[in-house]
């Protein structure tokens, strides 16, 4: 929120936390800005340019035990400033950016880190990614709309809480993901390697 910041890693927490700032529709009466590890595929692209496609965000369950709809992102304004962060840190340059992003089934998009030459730490960020020693990624999102699940009604639903309605805000590169799952995609030569 505008007042405050915490982390909750567990799920009850930010369930209670969201609930107080709902209305009875789920809409949220305040601003409320989340972090979200989520995993990544990466692929070098054809023209040779350092060129990352990541997963932004899966409608997988994450260890909070939520859910984020990829129906609901919003993504316009971050079209228009595209930064991928560390570790959610604003108040360093950004070191990279993002760009053709899809949203249908999940939120993807292709990274592309700053060059040496005028930033040695984005760089440094991209290499680690490069040779597999940093494999996670986390979205950063203003929550428009959320779902309470109710596990009467819906009994096989794992998730506690669903994100309906979100607005990217910025794309960080992390070292621990919140959701579990890291799949690397095959680069140039076919290889498909999963990464844990």
């Amino acid at each position: 929120t505008k007042d405050r910041e915490f982390t909750a890693s567990d799920g009850s927490v930010l369930m209670s936390f969201l609930k107080s700032k709902c209305g009875k529709d789920g809409k949220l009466t305040d601003d409320v800005y989340i972090r979200c590890m989520v995993p990544f595929r990466k692929e070098k692209a054809e023209d040779g340019k350092e060129s990352y496609r990541w997963v932004f965000s899966s409608y997988d369950v994450d260890r909070c035990m939520e859910r984020v709809d990829p129906a609901g992102w919003e993504l316009e304004n971050y079209k228009m400033n595209p930064v991928v962060l560390w570790a959610h840190d604003a108040t360093i340059p950004a070191i990279g950016y993002a760009e053709e992003l899809q949203s249908d089934t999940e939120l993807s998009g292709s990274v592309v880190f700053n060059e040496k030459e005028f930033d040695a730490f984005g760089w440094s960020i991209g290499q680690r990614v490069k040779f597999g020693s940093i494999r996670s990624g986390s979205v950063g999102f203003l929550v428009k709309e959320v779902e309470f699940v109710n596990h009467r009604e819906k009994p096989d639903e794992k998730a506690d809480i669903i994100f309906r309605k979100q607005e990217l805000l910025e794309f960080s590169i992390c070292n621990v993901p919140a959701n579990p799952l890291a799949l690397m995609k095959a680069e140039k030569n076919g290889a498909e390697k999963t990464a844990s």
